[in-house]
């Protein structure tokens, strides 16, 4: 049985967004394939939970759940001394003590064949891992996080914004290819990042693992057939998923409303901003958030990813394609998806680009319906969870040999 300590930067439950869904995704699995699974959490103030109300199916995948409350949420005072320093402020919040401490509680207490860090903001803690254990440690690459900024700070034409936009990013990039070597395995969510890190020189070993679906909830859900509609779901406390919101509705809904003055379009994400909550645009629905995303993405059938900056894969895309839906995204928005481009989904990165396929989809909805069992196709075949994670299993028991 392999022995595994997953570290997360919030807690992988309940699997509402496109974080947390890739977390529990890898904790689900782990236990599904075997393996003895011990969980360490930043319980951030931003995505806090109340650990005894955990339920009892999610503890029962785990050994052991340990964490510490914290308040990791941007301090403007912070900030603004930290521009005065050299550490890059985004990960410098997520350096905790308490963390710290009982991390190493629980490397000197417990024997680990393998240490899971999920995603650069706890890579921080590389060094203290490496001190008081020999257990392989693998980073979980859920994006090329300096990317992410880079790209938003070339997506603002606010001079000041953008400056400090690639101020963070210089910062992030810096310790990013740092920490790259520093671990024994890179676990990157796509090829595309891969090849970004081989480029920084990345000298550790790198298994590429996409993010999958969960075959017993995306994959058996039931097809149904709705009356056309366009969505957008995601987290609007991520900066990308604003800007994408924010740009579709400035850019491309005036079009796209003037030419089909009945089409609806639905917004639903987590921790909405009062702008957007407060706004009143001709046929568009703030939703908020859901109770049951799956259920929600089901209920509608055009999904709209305008993504201008963004790593990694995102999973409300796979979702949506498992079941069945139509797709309308930007290249970034698609990246690491392996489609096939009008066969499986739809792309668009202007507004131009975006009102003709949406027209398209309004007015080819067999043609659609075709795309969309295309995409099921596509998920079933690459993007099931238990057997990418599967295969992953495999690696770190080849690497855990190895040590032994």
């Amino acid at each position: 049985m392999l022995s595994i300590l997953q570290i997360c930067n919030r807690f992988p439950y309940p699997p509402k967004d496109g974080g947390a869904i890739a977390m529990y995704n890898n904790t689900k699995a782990f236990y599904e394939l075997g393996c003895k699974t011990d969980l360490l959490v930043i319980n951030t103030k931003k995505h806090y939970v109340n650990v005894p109300e955990l339920p009892s199916f999610f503890l029962s995948m785990l050994n052991r759940v340990e964490w510490i409350n914290a308040n990791t949420d941007i301090n403007p005072f912070d900030a603004f001394l930290n521009l005065f320093s050299s550490e890059s402020y985004n990960l410098k919040r997520f350096n905790l003590k308490d963390f710290e401490s009982k991390l190493i509680d629980l490397l000197k207490n417990n024997h680990y064949d393998i240490i899971h860090i999920e995603g650069l903001f706890v890579s921080v803690y590389v060094d203290i891992i490496r001190k008081y254990s020999k257990a392989k440690i693998s980073l979980r690459a859920h994006n090329v996080e300096y990317l992410i900024w880079e790209r938003m700070a070339s997506s603002t034409n606010l001079l000041p914004k953008k400056w400090y936009l690639n101020l963070l990013a210089r910062r992030l990039k810096k310790f990013e290819i740092d920490v790259i070597n520093k671990v024994d395995l890179l676990v990157p969510i796509t090829e595309l990042d891969a090849t970004i890190f081989k480029k920084h020189g990345c000298k550790s070993p790198i298994f590429v693992s996409p993010a999958g679906v969960d075959e017993e909830t995306i994959l058996n859900e039931p097809f149904i057939q709705t009356q056309l509609s366009l969505f957008h779901i995601g987290a609007l406390d991520w900066m990308p998923n604003l800007q994408a919101v924010n740009w579709f509705l400035a850019e491309i809904w005036p079009l796209v409303n003037s030419k089909f003055p009945t089409l609806k379009f639905y917004i639903a994400g987590r921790r909405m901003p009062k702008k957007i909550k407060n706004m009143k645009l001709p046929n568009v629905e703030i939703v908020g958030e859901v109770d049951d995303a799956i259920k929600f993405i089901n209920s509608k059938s055009i999904m709209i990813v305008p993504l201008l900056s963004g790593s990694g894969m995102r999973i409300k895309i796979i979702e949506g394609m498992g079941m069945g839906k139509t797709i309308i995204s930007t290249e970034v928005g698609a990246e690491g998806i392996d489609y096939n481009e009008n066969m499986d989904i739809l792309i668009a990165n202007t507004p131009d680009e975006f009102l003709n396929k949406i027209s398209f989809a309004m007015e080819n909805p067999y043609v659609c319906e075709q795309i969309g069992q295309n995409a099921i196709n596509l998920i079933r075949t690459k993007y099931s969870n238990k057997i990418l994670i599967g295969n992953l299993i495999n690696y770190y028991k080849k690497i855990a040999l190895k040590s032994n």
